[in-house]
């Protein structure tokens, strides 16, 4: 409830690089609510607030606060780097933690620096990382990269990327997502253009949105470490031009490991508001 008693919630609206967020602060909520239902009903654009999903900041006995993420469709999602930045930025804002903080989540702790406008995150060690391999998309063999950046994301390399029609990166995105080598998690899809050592160009398929976004934070590193790693895109740091903005992408490699993963970027506060429960 909010201040006058009213069945109501306050929450804040914010954008990584046109990837956005509702965010709520649930450290003093003593009730349980459906956040996953909240979540399928407020990022409706159009009928609603409207965003890529939701984040829950909750207490936490290991780290500044617990985040919890939220996709549109109600799924609860392990990471999303651009929900991170946007909850740096509003926790330093909100003064829940400093300008240097730790948060949980279901994907491990993540540290972040906020400085003005601009969030650096600390993701953890990527796991399952898999050389050049090839699925079957409609009859078609297509080469494929894999590496789970604190969610799946399947690496797509190609040319001409932004020329892309929206149509095709939906269809292409949807059955690589829902391809069976897959099953049953799915997987995010990213179609990568190395244009030059040391920057690349990004559109991502995002699962749980189900729909092409503007920006997508563990995508960007996804395709950064691949592209360094296994396509020869240069060292890092690397520079991910998506529809949305860029982002830069650092790291280390350690033998056939990544390691001290950094996202950084811009992020923006669009407004505040309060909605009925």
């Amino acid at each position: 409830m909010n201040e006058s008693g009213d069945r109501s919630i306050n929450f804040s609206k914010m954008s990584g690089h046109g990837n956005d967020f509702i965010i709520i602060d649930a450290r003093d909520r003593h009730t349980t609510e459906d956040w996953s239902e909240r979540a399928r009903v407020w990022c409706r654009r159009r009928t609603s607030i409207g965003a890529d999903g939701i984040l829950i900041i909750e207490p936490s006995s290991d780290a500044d606060f617990r985040m919890r993420i939220f996709n549109a469709d109600g799924s609860e999602a392990e990471m999303c780097g651009n929900g991170v930045r946007c909850m740096a930025a509003f926790a330093a804002r909100e003064g829940i933690a400093g300008s240097r903080m730790v948060m949980e989540t279901i994907a491990g702790p993540i540290g972040a620096s906020v400085q003005d406008d601009v969030v650096a995150i600390q993701l953890t060690n990527p796991s399952s990382v898999k050389d050049e391999g090839f699925l079957d998309i409609d009859g078609t063999s297509r080469s494929f990269y894999f590496i789970n950046s604190g969610v799946p994301h399947t690496i797509l390399f190609g040319e001409r990327i932004a020329e892309m029609p929206a149509d095709e990166v939906a269809r292409m995105g949807r059955a690589v997502r829902l391809h069976p080598a897959f099953a049953p998690e799915g997987t995010n899809v990213d179609f990568v253009e190395i244009l030059e050592p040391g920057r690349i160009r990004v559109r991502t398929y995002e699962r749980g949105v189900e729909e092409e976004t503007l920006a997508c934070g563990t995508g960007a590193v996804a395709s950064a470490i691949i592209s360094s790693g296994f396509r020869g895109a240069g060292d890092p740091p690397i520079r991910v031009e998506m529809p949305g903005g860029t982002l830069t992408v650092d790291f280390t490699k350690r033998g056939d490991s990544f390691e001290d993963v950094w996202l950084k970027g811009a992020v923006v506060f669009v407004y505040e508001g309060t909605i009925p429960l």
